[in-house]
């Protein structure tokens, strides 16, 4: 997909999405996903593959042994979640390693798995929601790689992403959300996911879903995710807010964001 003709004149660059990507987005489409043929995709790019696998048998994960192959992995976690890993890879390697970056990358997989989960347990749209939670804050990447001095002094400087989204206006013309979305789309992600990407400065701040009901849902899951993560005592407010708008139920998915909590810090803990 194009990029967004505005964002162009910024002469912001939004890196193409890799080719073993592209390839897995046409698997990952197909009405009958062959599980094989992802394996052996990943597999093929030898360094994509250690990262996946260094990945899968990391502590946030929390399988009971070391696993051994791509196939294995999709045995134990599915489908999904492994495309996730290799999409989070694939997302990482398009940018320059940072210190600056490291927290990002390691929120986007927690995140993405948080949501991707969530959406499972609700019956709603689980790669959507995977994808969405992955690519959050990969505009924040796109500028940093842009003006790295530049933009790592408005990381410093900005206490609440709402007042990152001001600076990132002030300095470059456009903000990480809107960024975000674009490579979203560029790398040819769906609607639901790309919406949640670019409006969810704003929902996590005021509490509003303001976008389409079609696509509020994995909004909606980013909100929640983003009290789980980083305020876990505002989650009953929170979600007393933001489900209604969506269509769900709250007391659903309070219990479905309780349990995987305690999972995923279950996972950590026993990790360690």
């Amino acid at each position: 997909m194009s990029v967004d003709p505005q964002l162009r004149t910024l002469e912001i660059d939004i890196p193409s999405q890799p080719d073993s990507l592209v390839k897995l987005s046409l698997l990952l489409a197909e009405d009958d996903v062959n599980q094989q043929a992802i394996a052996a995709l990943v597999e093929a790019d030898m360094a994509l593959a250690a990262a996946v696998m260094k990945a899968v048998n990391s502590s946030l994960y929390g399988l009971a042994g070391r696993v051994q192959s791509v196939q294995q992995a999709i045995t134990y976690l599915g489908t999904r979640e492994v495309a996730g890993i290799t999409f989070e890879m694939g997302l990482r390697a398009a940018f320059p390693p940072a210190a600056e970056l490291e927290p990002i990358w390691q929120r986007a997989a927690h995140r993405g798995l948080l949501m991707g989960r969530l959406a499972q347990a609700l019956g709603l749209d689980a790669w959507a929601a995977h994808s969405a939670g992955l690519f959050e804050e990969c505009g924040k990447a796109v500028l940093f790689r842009h003006a790295p001095d530049h933009y790592r002094a408005m990381l410093r400087a900005a206490d609440t992403d709402a007042d990152l989204c001001q600076l990132e206006h002030t300095g470059f013309g456009v903000s990480h959300d809107a960024l975000g979305a674009a490579l979203c789309e560029s790398w040819g992600l769906g609607a639901t996911a790309v919406a949640s990407v670019r409006h969810h400065v704003i929902a996590q701040g005021l509490l509003e879903l303001s976008v389409p009901p079609a696509r509020r849902s994995v909004l909606a899951l980013s909100v929640i995710a983003a009290a789980v993560m980083g305020a876990p005592e505002t989650l009953d407010e929170v979600a007393s807010q933001v489900a209604p708008q969506a269509d769900l139920d709250i007391m659903l998915v309070l219990r479905a964001a309780r349990r995987l909590a305690e999972e995923l810090q279950s996972a950590e803990t026993h990790g360690r």
